[in-house]
């Protein structure tokens, strides 16, 4: 049974940091890439982290420079540290494996960023 459990958000002010983890059971972590994606209400959600199996990066445009994804195969875990946060971050934060028809989703975690 895939179970992805989302934590760390919280309301922060701009310019501060959050750091979210996700614990992933069901799955053989260590061969996933993983994503962090992030949902407004109304919006579709999107990609803003990902890390491969191999250990390589990409970040969407609005993540670049102040996001930084991670992982501890060990603890089948993977992490997104969230620096200079902007209100527009404000979204629930899910993550998951990167894959097309990926149908497994944890509850997420709300972050709120206030100007």
């Amino acid at each position: 049974q895939v179970q992805l459990v989302e934590s760390g958000g919280g309301l922060v002010q701009a310019g501060g940091s959050l750091r979210l983890s996700c614990a992933a059971s069901g799955i053989i972590f260590s061969t996933y890439d993983m994503g962090w994606y992030r949902q407004i209400p109304g919006k579709q959600r999107e990609l803003v982290a990902h890390l491969t199996s191999g250990g390589m990066t990409n970040y969407a445009g609005s993540a670049k420079g102040r996001f930084t994804i991670s992982r501890d195969n060990a603890k089948n875990t993977v992490y997104l540290q969230m620096n200079s946060l902007k209100p527009e971050d404000t979204a629930v934060y899910y993550c998951a494996p990167v894959l097309v028809h990926w149908n497994y989703w944890g509850q997420g975690t709300q972050v709120t960023v206030s100007s």
